[in-house]
């Protein structure tokens, strides 16, 4: 005997039906999504502007020695700006954020490391250091900006094509020009332009006294030191 038909409309259709959002989830997906848009974007767009400021215009450094005292001093924190020598070449006095060259790799620091200093003299020039006196093309230069005089003897040597001559501020204790030769133009990363810690040496940082113009000298040699 077959058992009665159960009623039209009686069977579980849970698994037909699809089920539908409560109010509530509805609410708490649309909030997320407010969130998002109105605080990650905002969020990655400023990291992105950050990213590519720092990448093509200028980027924050810190001072890791004391081989531009008194100048800049340990823990002093700069703005490295990375557009003015894609217009034009360094100048002398500027002071420069580099990445190692080969010489300096080969004493045992890394490409990702940083170096900071001044350039002193530029493709073209002849340098000396004699008598504690920098000299470019023959002629004293006046430095106000050191720690003190260099107390050793270097050159002359003419600066290579594509390349400065860069030294610290604090000439004897800076791992410089004088001991690695000449800083490739292309491994500059940028010009320190500005301090904005400490707080109360704020400010500018300009260049230092430039070198007279270029005289033709006889006794200089180009220095193929690397």
């Amino acid at each position: 005997m077959k058992p009665p038909n159960a009623p039209q409309g009686s069977q579980d259709s849970s698994r037909d039906s699809p089920k539908e959002s409560t109010p509530s989830t509805s609410s708490e997906v649309t909030s997320w999504r407010a969130f998002v848009r109105g605080n990650l974007q905002p969020l990655a767009i400023a990291f992105s502007i950050a990213l590519l400021l720092r990448i093509f215009i200028a980027e924050p450094r810190f001072i890791p020695s004391a081989s531009m005292f008194p100048t800049l001093d340990l823990g002093d924190r700069l703005l490295v700006e990375k557009v003015s020598y894609h217009l034009h070449e360094p100048q002398r006095g500027e002071i420069v954020v580099f990445s190692p060259p080969d010489s300096l790799q080969r004493q045992g620091f890394t490409a990702n490391q940083a170096f900071i200093k001044r350039v002193v003299a530029v493709a073209g020039d002849t340098i000396a250091v004699d008598r504690g006196q920098l000299r470019v093309n023959r002629a004293p230069i006046a430095e106000t900006y050191i720690a003190e005089p260099p107390s050793y003897t270097w050159g002359p040597f003419v600066v290579p094509p594509g390349a400065v001559a860069v030294m610290g501020d604090n000439r004897n204790n800076s791992n410089d020009s004088h001991v690695w030769g000449f800083l490739p133009t292309d491994r500059i990363i940028g010009r320190a332009c500005f301090r904005f810690w400490p707080l109360d040496r704020w400010g500018g940082l300009a260049a230092g006294t430039s070198s007279p113009p270029l005289e033709a000298l006889g006794d200089g040699s180009d220095w193929r030191r690397v």
